[in-house]
């Protein structure tokens, strides 16, 4: 009746993760606690977890990804740990199994449920407000979105407590990953986490595609778009394109474990190498996904505190579909060594060259847009210019991993996990911080410290090159990456200053966590009293912090590229005499009862509890065609209410100033 489920599922064998499950057992009490104890249930029910506005929808994707970075950096640090205790005849600390389980949760953690969500996140916050939209064009399906990843985080997580995870690395290769050499679950907790974030995540592609394509503010053409928009846009485009193919992939490596097909198994007519061409064709996209939003958030950064229009827009905005495309054509550079030959290698290694020439046109636009600037140098700005030099020193390095002869020499060592690093953290992490950083007030109405935000970004920085600037080192000198002991003894030094690096950053993560608490707790010392914080040039900064529900109470107009800021040059329109009623969605928990479902359909297929499976597949094609026949979606805000929150925002200013 419970299929493989039995109470030996339970890993009570090992002792890190039984206090783990007493930590998280003791947290989740707690907060239930809590939450009766004030009475917030309903509160919770109906401003949060049913809501359809996209400003709410972009908190919770930054919330639970910045809870999964605490995770994804504990496997971090364990494994840098272990790598440093265990040489000289030590084992370490952690068995190799349990390793295995850790280096792959870790990056699987940081790409889909840190990255992914904090790139949805700030997309969703910002976009409709940059283009003057009140929504997105499906808000149901941004709550639908938001729900199948938040539970397919959850599903993952599960894999500490009842099972285990993929021992097979991020990208699970068969024949490693195939049902012979991974007979356990950890394999189906990696695929059905995935399957059904991805499918949330396709969604997110096409409603922001057609959010951006088609509402728009009125004289808001293409070349008028802030280049966040832009950015964004060509983001979705990827997405549209790169998820389907992760989500046919993981469903053949699906159907050769449960039901033999054999799609890449070598002796049975299979190939492998297929796998591994198909999850890279997605695989350099996402790379894409995740680093175009933080070029945008860079170029908003840079204009405004150079108090400079962004120098080479048009440029920005090619450089931008450039990359998009070229995107495409560079997958097989990550396997240069799997003997294609040497046309192949040549044609990839020439594109992979080439898709570095639009990223040094947006290096060099930064740069010159500071150029005789008056530079402000705030937590977002030094989050740029760490980004600048670190993503370049990732970038030359990514360059060099494009010729296949350095390639063959340094493929599969810690040299290719530096560059990746310093790509990922150096460019998208950062360009999130910032992001997060600049566009909180216009979220919440009050700035982040900017003390502490300062002190995480000088712990970040210096202990990113004290973690990772010791494995170019150690790459160059053979080490190879995934080891859980160093076998060479003149690896060691490296591999402590590399875990002093990562204890670093682990103060930096706190840092920016007591940046959080302490700004809450000052909020009214750190209000928003201008409206206007950081000078801000695009859309979004003409509507209160934070803007009402509905976002903008008469459509405004986007007949220039910095548009606010000049309306403020100009003089600010006067407050309208006559509102007309406004075109809103309703809140609904239908998204949340189907991601449910689906949590309780991906648990089912994992443990091959069938009739579970059956029954709650039913009961999520029940729940959308009932909710596909409910016409009661939507409602009209009348003036008087219009009329009564712009006041009262007024006379909240008018209380601050």
């Amino acid at each position: 009746m419970f299929g493989k489920l039995t109470l030996d599922a339970i890993p009570l064998h090992e002792p890190i993760l039984v206090v783990t499950m007493i930590a998280v057992a003791l947290g989740g009490f707690g907060l239930v606690a809590a939450l009766t104890y004030f009475k917030k249930w309903g509160y919770l029910w109906t401003e949060w977890l049913t809501s359809v506005d996209h400003k709410k929808i972009g908190v919770m994707y930054i919330l639970v990804a910045l809870v999964m970075l605490l995770r994804g950096f504990a496997d971090a640090i364990m494994m840098r740990t272990q790598q440093a205790l265990a040489h000289g005849g030590s084992e370490g600390y952690l068995p190799p199994h349990h390793y295995d389980q850790i280096f792959t949760a870790h990056g699987t953690i940081m790409i889909f449920f840190v990255a992914m969500p904090m790139v949805i996140g700030l997309m969703n916050i910002v976009t409709p407000l940059q283009i003057g939209a009140r929504d997105v064009a499906f808000p149901f399906l941004n709550s639908l979105s938001f729900w199948l990843f938040a539970i397919s985080m959850v599903l993952m997580n599960m894999s500490l407590f009842i099972g285990e995870f993929a021992m097979t690395g991020w990208v699970a290769y068969p024949p490693l990953s195939g049902i012979e050499y991974s007979p356990g679950v950890g394999v189906d907790y990696y695929i059905w986490a995935l399957q059904i974030s991805g499918i949330g995540t396709l969604l997110t592609g096409v409603n922001f595609f057609v959010t951006i394509i088609k509402m728009r503010a009125p004289g808001m053409g293409l070349m008028k778009m802030p280049i966040f928009t832009w950015t964004i846009l060509c983001t979705s485009v990827i997405i549209c394109g790169a998820f389907p193919i992760l989500t046919v992939t993981l469903a053949m490596l699906t159907l050769d474990r449960y039901l033999d097909f054999h799609f890449f198994t070598n002796e049975a007519g299979g190939n492998p190498m297929m796998y591994v061409n198909l999850i890279w064709a997605w695989g350099h996209p996402e790379v894409y996904i995740l680093i175009l939003p933080a070029f945008g958030v860079f170029s908003e950064v840079t204009a405004v505190f150079a108090r400079k229009r962004l120098f080479g827009y048009a440029s920005m905005v090619w450089a931008t579909v450039a990359i998009t495309v070229l995107s495409f054509v560079v997958w097989l550079h990550h396997f240069f060594t799997m003997g294609s030959g040497a046309s192949v290698n040549a044609f990839f290694g020439i594109a992979t060259m080439i898709i570095a020439i639009p990223t040094g046109v947006k290096i060099f636009t930064w740069l010159f847009t500071m150029y005789r600037g008056r530079l402000e140098f705030t937590t977002p700005i030094l989050w740029t210019l760490g980004f600048i030099i670190t993503f370049s020193i990732g970038g030359m390095t990514g360059v060099l991993l494009a010729v296949p002869g350095a390639d063959f020499l340094l493929h599969n060592s810690l040299f290719l996990i530096a560059h990746f690093h310093n790509v990922i953290i150096g460019g998208a992490v950062f360009g999130y911080l910032a992001g997060i950083t600049y566009w909180f007030p216009k979220a919440f109405g009050f700035r982040l410290h900017e003390g502490w935000g300062k002190a995480s970004f000088w712990c970040w920085i210096i202990g990113f090159y004290l973690a990772f600037m010791p494995l170019y080192i150690l790459g160059f000198m053979g080490m190879t990456r995934r080891l859980n002991q160093v076998t060479n003894p003149e690896w060691v030094p490296m591999t402590y200053v590399a875990v002093c690096g990562a204890a670093l950053i682990g103060i930096g993560i706190l840092c920016t966590l007591i940046q959080f608490v302490v700004s809450v707790i000052k909020r009214k010392e750190l209000a928003d009293v201008t409206g206007d914080p950081w000078d801000a040039r695009t859309l979004e900064w003409s509507t209160s912090s934070p803007p009402p529900f509905y976002n903008f109470a008469v459509t405004p107009r986007g007949n220039r590229i910095d548009e606010f800021h000049e309306m403020k040059r100009d003089g600010l329109p006067p407050a309208p005499t006559k509102y007309a009623p406004i075109h809103m969605p309703k809140n609904t928990g239908v998204g949340l009862i189907m991601s449910m479902g689906a949590l309780v359909f991906g648990f089912a297929l994992i443990w091959h509890i069938w009739w579970l499976a059956g029954l709650s597949f039913v009961g999520i094609f029940a729940v959308l065609i009932y909710n596909s026949y409910n016409t009661d979606v939507d409602y009209y805000v009348q003036p008087d209410e219009i009329e009564r929150i712009e006041k009262a925002h007024i006379q909240a200013k008018a209380k601050q100033a």
